[in-house]
């Protein structure tokens, strides 16, 4: 984990506007599996402190950026408007995290900081959400996934081309 990417908070909030059930219960779960995710992660990481002041920076964005949509946008259209553009940079920013590692892939030519169930998931819920928005014919919940189905593929091709090398930190037993 670089960095809290508060997805399923921000189409949380998305959802709360709109009053979408769906969007209302399956991110209210995401979000909490998210930050289930987050504490484990935070527990056993070495480096608690960089981790906790991107979590806390991060998070300090997402609050000013609801404090802006409550306080300063009275207008409902336009704040619901402003909203779904708020999720999808978001959404987009959390989709394109992982191509960071790709100067180190391309350069290793292995795959080991890419997770491959993580890849496979994210093509499963990037296509699933755009294919939910196409047929609501909602633009700001297709367009934002839309990148995660492409860099889930260019990941895929990725693990095709270069193979993940299993790190020996281990040492074998005896016998």
């Amino acid at each position: 984990m670089r960095a809290f990417h508060p997805l399923n908070l921000s189409w949380l909030s998305y959802g709360l506007l709109k009053g979408d059930k769906t969007l209302i219960v399956v991110n209210a779960v995401g979000a909490f599996l998210q930050t289930f995710y987050m504490l484990t992660y935070l527990h056993y990481c070495p480096r608690k402190r960089t981790v906790l002041l991107q979590t806390a920076a991060l998070l300090g964005v997402l609050l000013l950026g609801y404090s802006y949509f409550q306080l300063l946008v009275p207008d409902w259209t336009s704040r619901l408007r402003q909203l779904g553009l708020f999720c999808s940079i978001f959404t987009i920013s959390m989709y394109l995290s992982p191509l960071a590692d790709l100067v180190k892939i391309i350069q290793t030519k292995s795959t080991q900081c890419l997770s491959f169930s993580l890849t496979v998931a994210t093509l499963l819920a990037s296509a699933s959400w755009t294919l939910y928005g196409f047929r609501l014919r909602d633009l700001y919940i297709m367009v934002p996934n839309i990148p995660g189905v492409l860099t889930s593929l260019i990941r895929l091709g990725l693990f095709w081309q270069y193979r993940q090398v299993q790190e020996k930190s281990y040492s074998l037993l005896q016998t």
